[in-house]
């Protein structure tokens, strides 16, 4: 089934102890699993502050991910550009060969 077809379903979970429906055309299964990893990190900056609000756990923990996937892009173009050399090197090589 495509994508842009799929019917949207309600999918109801928990984070930072409150309840939330939120809407996918995907797994439920994923959305619930991602509630809960984000859920687990409100939980575990939560127990590292004082006195912190709920607002206040939700922009850290978005801060959190923020630099995560800073550093997943950086990675990320760091192994394109390796192999963007490397396939110049055999590209090189190939046509020494060829020659």
């Amino acid at each position: 089934m495509e994508t842009g077809s799929r019917e949207k379903k309600p999918v109801r979970v928990t984070i930072a102890n409150q309840s939330i429906t939120l809407v996918t055309s995907g797994d439920d299964r994923e959305v619930i699993e991602l509630a809960h990893k984000v859920d687990e990190l409100i939980s575990s900056i939560a127990a590292r502050s004082t006195n912190a609000d709920t607002a206040r756990l939700a922009i850290l923990a978005c801060l959190h991910l923020a630099d995560r996937l800073d550093n997943i892009e950086r990675e990320l173009q760091q192994l394109r550009d390796r192999v963007q050399s490397k396939a110049r090197q055999f590209e090189g090589l190939l046509n020494q060969v060829i020659d």
